[in-house]
């Protein structure tokens, strides 16, 4: 078993942050969650810029050892630990497949619905780092079509953080609900500890919500 003491998660409800959450108790370890309100700005104080000086969560520590951005994050924790099953082994068949995923999501999906979203042109397709919005929509489509799971019948932590970020961008409009898409995310957010932590990140959001009135006054 992996020694798993001393794992601190910097957690703001609500944001990227919450797809580590969901990974950590999919795993099933314990952690501690340092939470910070993201509206009173807590996240940029001196002691969090420590952590990441871009003040920017999710943020996990293990020991010693700092790990920032999601997919590094999520990447850390599945090889952190191999008895959940949740991420293939370096010598497993899937292996490849589960790393073209997770950084698909980082290096095209994020950039390419960014772009959209602001109205920003893509660069030249010889130059973008993801070709074009509408290519990536179309090849993680098909993926999808293959189901259940990215990995097939396997589900990983490459689930979760799809359909988390599926989940966010389709509710906000960035990304079409093509019925592949909708039908992946129903099926991996139906999830309990998905639907556990959507709730108590509501229950902590007004609870920020309710202090930053309080302040007001």
């Amino acid at each position: 078993m992996t020694d798993e003491r001393n794992l601190t998660f910097f957690h703001c409800p609500q944001t990227r942050s919450s797809t580590t959450r969901v990974i950590l108790d999919e795993l099933g370890v314990p952690y501690d969650m340092q939470v910070m309100n993201l509206k009173a700005g807590e996240n940029r104080n001196e002691a969090y810029l420590k952590i990441n000086p871009l003040g920017k969560v999710p943020a996990i520590r293990h020991g010693e050892t700092v790990i920032t951005e999601q997919v590094a994050i999520a990447l850390y924790l599945g090889d952190l630990f191999p008895e959940a099953g949740l991420a293939p082994t370096i010598s497993d068949p899937d292996r490849g497949a589960y790393l073209r995923w997770m950084i698909f999501y980082a290096a095209s999906f994020e950039p390419a619905v960014v772009d959209k979203a602001q109205a920003r042109e893509p660069s030249p397709e010889a130059m973008s780092v993801y070709g074009s919005y509408d290519q990536v929509l179309d090849i993680l489509e098909e993926a999808l079509s293959q189901g259940p799971y990215l990995l097939g019948q396997r589900f990983s932590i490459a689930d979760i953080q799809w359909a988390s970020a599926l989940h966010w961008t389709m509710m906000f409009g960035a990304v079409p609900e093509r019925p592949a898409f909708s039908a992946y995310r129903d099926r991996i957010i139906a999830r309990p500890i998905f639907q556990n932590v959507f709730a108590s990140d509501q229950n902590l959001a007004e609870a920020h919500q309710a202090e930053l009135k309080a302040r007001e006054k």
